[in-house]
């Protein structure tokens, strides 16, 4: 039984320390001035397409303009998908920040225009503000009634004992006052586990109680305390007082809790399925109306579209009208194309992308990393992979990673480790990234084997002049 216990217990540690592709992120590495460090907050290299960043994390945060769209252009594995979470990361958990794939929009339920409108709406927060009575203060005593008759019975039924009542005491530095408890609210404090001592905070309306701290003037109490024990000021002026609450949604969920029978349920289910244009229309009313009684207000997020060649004419038809909105989020999308067809037309474009969306978008584009970039980049996923490499092994690693490509070089890190464990070795050698080299192959051995063995395969369309013309193109 132990060594089962033992192994659930590794496993679910497996599954909370899972790293990604872009796990090292942090935010864009910018200082006070905009301006980007060499290597900062898991960022690396692209000083200007950081800065440029930066210039829109601002345009963000102030909040005033929206419709506005940018698009990150590069070649594979500069960047660019790093450079949206570092965005994301900076904007912090206030801003809504929502991430789509192009082809995810083929492959919903929904029709195209329906995912993007739910989209758009994910990437739109509301803070709703509204005001509260709360009485907060310093528990001075907590006393409870229990009733000696019917005790018994309650307690077999699992239910709170008939006329249980009780007293609570709370001050603050003006004023001090003797409450009357109800069942329900004896036992939410029982919840709370609430004592002589403690700062709380009730909510009138709900019957909620908050633990807000331990009084600092009861901080002699015990000669030790755990490490989670929180020490605060006991409360000024009147207990009562009303105190303003703000409460972060996207227009989605407020879609979703007014379409679906079940409310707010649906978006736990994740059947959402098509919203009708009335719900939509009624709550942007209802939306405005608050934002003019000062109630609410408008937080302009970010949607992130990544692969964005993928989408056809209708969908960029859509965001061109979408954008126009007053209510649009800022778009930030990124692609890896050239010059290419416009998907759902004959007609090329650069990037993909019709002109007439083209004409709208802020361009930043990613360079190629150096050689120096990419042993920064190497020394960093080897910290957050925690593998353990030898200087030898890092430059061998950098050299195959400028030959071939950052991924490839990036993918063999835990490779190597494993190889290095199943020597058991602590440290990552050149022999292990030897090994794990040979054991995998990039693009270029790859297309070179296929050119080599091709007519072995069941289907080759190149014929064999094609195949030395290709040969003599790549040397």
């Amino acid at each position: 039984m132990a060594e089962l216990k033992r192994l659930s217990e590794s496993r679910d540690l497996t599954r909370i320390e899972r790293i990604g592709a872009h796990s090292h992120i942090r935010g864009l590495g910018l200082d006070s001035s905009l301006e980007a460090r060499e290597a900062s907050e898991g960022m690396v290299g692209q000083l200007h397409a950081r800065r440029a960043a930066g210039l829109i994390l601002q345009l963000i945060r102030q909040g005033k303009i929206a419709g506005r769209a940018v698009l990150l252009a590069g070649q594979p594995g500069t960047g660019k998908t790093a450079l949206a979470m570092g965005i994301a990361k900076s904007l912090g958990a206030e801003t809504p920040f929502a991430s789509v794939a192009a082809s995810e929009l083929f492959s919903l339920d929904l029709s195209k225009t329906e995912a993007l409108t739910q989209a758009l709406r994910r990437s739109i927060g509301v803070r709703i503000k509204e005001e509260a009575e709360i009485i907060e203060g310093e528990v001075v005593e907590i006393c409870i009634d229990r009733p000696l008759s019917g005790a018994g019975s309650a307690a077999a039924s699992g239910a709170t004992a008939p006329g249980k009542t009780g007293r609570l005491t709370l001050k603050t530095t003006d004023m001090e006052t003797v409450y009357e408890l109800g069942g329900k609210m004896i036992e939410a404090l029982g919840k709370e586990k609430v004592q002589s001592g403690d700062v709380i905070a009730l909510d009138k309306a709900s019957g909620k109680v908050t633990k807000l701290g331990r009084s600092i003037g009861r901080s002699r109490d015990y000669d030790a305390v755990g490490p989670n024990t929180k020490f605060v000021k006991c409360p000024e002026g009147e207990l009562q007082k009303r105190k303003e609450v703000v409460h972060c949604v996207t227009l989605h969920e407020i879609d979703v809790i007014n379409s679906r029978t079940q409310g707010f349920l649906a978006l736990f289910t994740g059947d959402t399925g098509e919203i009708r244009a009335e719900v939509r229309e009624q709550i942007d009313t209802k939306v405005a109306e608050w934002r003019e009684e000062g109630k609410a207000e408008i937080v302009p997020g970010v949607l992130f579209i990544d692969e964005v060649h993928m989408l056809d004419i209708e969908c960029f038809s859509f965001l061109n009208r979408a954008l126009e909105n007053d209510m649009a989020p800022i778009l930030v999308i990124a692609t890896n194309r050239g010059i290419t067809s416009i998907r759902g037309t004959n007609y090329r474009s650069p990037h993909g992308i019709p002109p007439d969306f083209l004409d709208r978008l802020l361009i930043v584009t990613t360079q190629p990393y150096t050689e120096d970039d990419i042993r920064k980049i190497l020394d960093i996923r080897c910290d957050e992979e925690d593998v353990e490499m030898s200087g030898e092994a890092k430059v061998l690693l950098t050299k195959i990673g400028v030959e071939t490509s950052l991924r490839y070089a990036i993918n063999l890190i835990t490779s190597a480790a494993l190889a290095c464990q199943k020597r058991n070795g602590k440290v990552v050698e050149i022999d292990d990234i030897s090994r794990v080299y040979g054991l995998f192959l990039d693009v270029k051995r790859s297309t070179q084997y296929l050119m080599e063995y091709q007519s072995q395969y069941m289907f080759h369309e190149i014929a064999a002049g094609e195949a030395d013309g290709d040969d003599a193109m790549q040397s």
